[in-house]
């Protein structure tokens, strides 16, 4: 049994995105009232661009999590179908 405080190195990149995704999500809807805010927008340039690389670092260890991701994943195939989703492998569906 995995208790919370040991996370595998692929649920402690997941739970990354997840923060920096809240983050994004979050200073885009304050963007949407102070669209004029130059530090908000600074930080949302920062959020958005630390996103963009753990996707890619995911998407290159453990295949892409959307299909914006999917040719970081590798080179010259298409393995977006091949890879078994979260819910498969963690579930136990396979």
């Amino acid at each position: 049994m995995m208790y919370r405080n040991q996370c595998t190195p692929r649920e402690n990149l997941l739970n990354r995105i997840n923060e920096v995704s809240f983050a994004v999500n979050d200073i885009l809807l304050y963007l949407d009232t102070h669209p004029k805010c130059k530090e908000g927008l600074a930080f949302y340039q920062e959020c958005d661009k630390e996103r963009q690389k753990l996707m890619k670092e995911y998407a290159q260890c453990y295949g892409p999590l959307t299909v914006d991701d999917a040719l970081e994943s590798d080179g010259d195939t298409w393995k977006w179908a091949e890879q078994p989703f979260p819910w498969e492998v963690e579930g136990g569906c396979r």
